[in-house]
């Protein structure tokens, strides 16, 4: 599985706060499948986090992870405020992107009110040649009220990513049920953990795989879409949400 939302870079945000504890997220990701994760710090005015302090710690990680042997790939990405993007140019913006391909970009979805600028920001985004991913929709209040108002950013050309804990039921039954109906209304392209730290928001993807109840839906959200941004490839439409069947299978699967 490839994880493309995490907080596993120590001292830029509110994620993990040592490098020991980014480890240990690591050993966990290992542990549940994932081969591969996106280090996506806060990009906006609380964490005004610049892209070569990413790239700086992305080089550290990676250095750490080779003398402790833990077989997890680490790529470069952020995680950016929608009021953040008109104060980025496009080498910034760039340089934020997953894997650093100048393609796709993940954009921080607010968790009350509707961003009024989110049109906006989409087409602005789209006319630069970068694909908004949203980060945890899920969430919003307005989103949670009437799930399928987020068809109009799909439609215009953004991406939604849902948080693993939002899907398995970690976060409650409300934002499982939501996260269930986006991804019956095909809303959905990506799974991610969003972890924070080993024990804020950890791990579950395999878990999120399983309460997906569809194997070839399950891995488009968690190896061919995510694999297709990390290699600035077209990412397609989800396939559509098929009856639960056993996951079994899935959940041995390894990449």
């Amino acid at each position: 599985m490839l994880d493309l939302h995490t907080h596993i870079l120590p001292g830029l945000d509110d994620g993990v706060r040592t490098i020991d504890e980014a480890l240990d997220l690591a050993r966990a990701a290992v542990n549940d499948g994932v081969a591969t994760t996106a280090a996506t710090p806060h990009v906006r005015e609380d964490y005004p986090t610049t892209v070569r302090a990413i790239e700086n710690g992305v080089a550290e990680l990676r250095m750490r992870l080779g003398e402790e042997g833990i077989p997890l790939e680490v790529v470069t990405g952020g995680e950016v405020a929608l009021e953040r993007l008109k104060l980025l140019d496009d080498e910034e913006l760039r340089g934020f992107t997953l894997a650093q391909t100048g393609r796709y970009l993940l954009v921080e979805f607010p968790d009350f009110g509707w961003p009024l600028g989110l049109d906006a920001a989409v087409d602005q985004l789209l006319g630069r040649g970068i694909v908004p991913v949203l980060a945890h929709p899920e969430r919003n209040s307005e989103i949670r009220d009437l799930p399928s108002r987020l068809a109009a950013a799909v439609e215009a050309g953004a991406l939604v990513q849902v948080t693993a804990m939002s899907l398995d039921g970690r976060a409650g039954r409300r934002a499982a049920a939501v996260a269930r109906e986006l991804l019956s209304l095909r809303l959905v392209h990506l799974l991610a953990t969003d972890a924070h730290a080993p024990d804020v928001r950890a791990g579950g993807l395999g878990a999120a795989c399983a309460a997906v109840g569809d194997e070839e839906l399950a891995w488009f959200l968690v190896r061919h879409a995510p694999a297709a941004i990390l290699a600035g490839d077209e990412v397609g439409a989800p396939p559509p949400l098929g009856r639960r069947r056993r996951l079994s299978q899935l959940l041995r699967k390894r990449v």
